[in-house]
């Protein structure tokens, strides 16, 4: 099977300071696979801080792992030159989570869709990059005679996304890469966009990576999830059966943290021990262990995966009865 998109103990320290430097660990030691010829939805969930954007700009290619190595067809991405990194830069795409920003007020949709296709040579003549422009709106559910020609101004804030998407689709990529793309959109069109992303998984082959801190929009797309604290793996497996029966203390507090459509269950029960400033690292230890409800003198040391399930592992020493799994072969865990 050949693989598409391979994080190989990827590790990213940021430093700052010049005469008493500081460092912080946004992800630590994170491994994952794709396979080309199995287009999926793989969710990356956590808070805020927990590193789901730096792996996303490391996946993009827009920052360097500080230790490890991502492969791409095969090929370490930060030696990619000449045509093969044109091709890394179109076959992998993102949709970001602010569908204002990424419009320049002063241009037509068509000039946002129009750049690609000049850029990749993707059409020979202006009819068959209207042709195209058209095909892939059309695609996301957009009527381009309605889109086409009209400012960022004149549009909602579910329209420019989807055109967002449009533009990625049109480079026909092999991944994309969704960083919290319906968390600044109406609730109303949330639905509208995640069944737009899946469209493009089902019909078109593309590989998705879901970022969010929304495990009810994860539930609703993906097919697995592999959930981050504090640049650590918490817990992976298949979505259905890690946010049914959550196994790691962080992912229940995740989880009880959705507000249910049910009066008798109460909203919040497994909160925090402590607020987040006042966590401190502990050592090398388990990076929940500050707020954990099941903390243990062994926690101080770092926990290793634990396979409960065929596709279900979790970071914590509650389920150190059952084997240990090597970061490396999480992949084995992820469901296509």
């Amino acid at each position: 099977m050949a693989e598409l998109l391979e994080f190989q103990n990827v590790t990213k320290i940021y430093s700052r300071g010049l005469i008493s430097k500081q460092s912080t660990t946004a992800l630590n030691n994170v491994s994952l696979k794709l396979d080309e010829d199995e287009p999926t939805i793989l969710t990356v969930a956590g808070e805020s801080g927990s590193g789901k954007t730096t792996l996303a700009m490391l996946l993009l290619g827009f920052i360097e792992p500080s230790a490890g190595t991502i492969f791409y067809k095969g090929k370490d991405i930060t030696k990619l030159r000449g045509e093969e990194r044109m091709t890394f830069r179109r076959e992998v795409q993102a949709v970001f989570q602010d569908p204002f920003a990424v419009f320049n007020p002063f241009y037509t949709v068509d000039h946002l869709l129009t750049v690609p296709i000049e850029k990749f040579r993707l059409a020979k003549t202006k009819a068959e990059a209207k042709d195209r422009m058209e095909e892939a709106l059309t695609a996301v559910g957009l009527r381009p005679e309605d889109i086409l020609g009209r400012f960022p101004h004149q549009l909602s804030g579910g329209q420019r996304q989807r055109i967002n998407v449009a533009r990625a689709l049109l480079l026909k990529p092999k991944l994309l890469v969704a960083d919290e793309p319906v968390s600044m959109v109406d609730a109303s069109l949330r639905a509208t966009i995640l069944e737009t992303l899946r469209n493009l998984q089902k019909n078109y082959g593309v590989s998705i990576i879901y970022i969010t801190h929304d495990l009810t929009t994860a539930y609703h797309i993906a097919k697995s999830i592999m959930v981050l604290y504090r640049g650590n793996l918490m817990e992976a497996g298949d979505v259905d059966t890690v946010i049914k029966t959550p196994q790691h203390p962080y992912t229940r507090l995740l989880i009880d943290s959705i507000p249910w459509p049910d009066l008798s269950r109460r909203w919040g029960e497994s909160a925090a021990l402590v607020k987040e400033s006042e966590i401190s690292d502990h050592g090398d230890g388990c990076r929940f262990y500050a707020r954990c409800p099941h903390a243990m003198e062994k926690c101080k040391a770092p926990p290793p995966l634990f396979r409960m399930e065929p596709h279900q592992a979790a970071s914590c020493y509650l389920h150190d009865r059952f084997p240990e799994i090597s970061p490396d072969h999480v992949y084995e865990l992820l469901p296509v």
